[in-house]
């Protein structure tokens, strides 16, 4: 696990898109490009310095990491977030890739959804975040189907049930993530730098964003 730290929370988030925005430069280079990240409120502001940055974003894909089974317009929607504060401005005009559909539970959709996604991997740029409980993507400990998602013969995406998690999930599996070209960690605090050290300590199927470490680099401040 290489750890880059910085001065304050502000530094963090503009140097994270920094990197990232020269991973995908330099990938466009070659041919098409897929980003993947995570919902939650805390990448927010590295989404916003993203969407300034000047890419190709029209030879973009973008694809969450994990969406809750719940339509767009609720609050809870990751997709939701995703159109507010990365899919704009100059980032308007990268492809996103859908990971919800509009069927009663994800089981219905799981198909389609990852015929959907399949032709833009593997990942070039994937940044994920970290819970408490060490969770990343919608790989929860104690999640129904955990050890199927995290296994090398994982299909593209996956349902996932867990208490912690609230709705049904639907996630992008373990070895999809994992095959990224670029890995990135974003965390803050003390507390969660701690559970990350923790986690070094621990098997996969108690803390899921383990199975990550090796391959990312990790970028927190205080």
């Amino acid at each position: 696990m290489r750890l880059e730290t910085y001065p304050s929370r502000e530094a963090l988030m503009v140097g994270l898109a920094k990197v990232m925005a020269a991973e995908l430069k330099a990938a466009l280079r070659e041919g098409p490009a897929t980003l993947s990240v995570p919902g939650g409120t805390t990448p927010g502001p590295v989404f916003d310095a993203l969407a300034e940055i000047d890419i190709d974003w029209s030879r973009v894909a973008v694809v969450l990491n994990d969406e809750r089974w719940v339509p767009e317009d609720s609050p809870r929607s990751n997709t939701r977030l995703l159109r507010e504060r990365l899919l704009i401005k100059r980032a308007a005009a990268a492809r996103l890739l859908p990971i919800y559909a509009g069927t009663a539970a994800p089981e219905a959709a799981l198909s389609s959804l990852a015929a959907g996604i399949a032709p833009h991997l593997p990942i070039t740029v994937l940044l994920l975040g970290m819970g408490n409980d060490m969770h990343t993507a919608s790989l929860f400990p104690g999640a129904d189907l955990l050890a199927q998602a995290m296994s090398d013969a994982a299909p593209v995406v996956m349902a996932l049930r867990a208490a912690a998690a609230g709705e049904p999930r639907i996630t992008l599996t373990a070895p999809v993530l994992r095959a990224a070209a670029h890995i990135h960690i974003l965390i803050t605090g003390a507390e969660k730098r701690a559970t990350l050290q923790r986690a070094l300590q621990l098997p996969v199927v108690e803390a899921p964003i383990a199975a990550f470490l090796d391959r990312a680099t990790v970028h927190w401040a205080e």
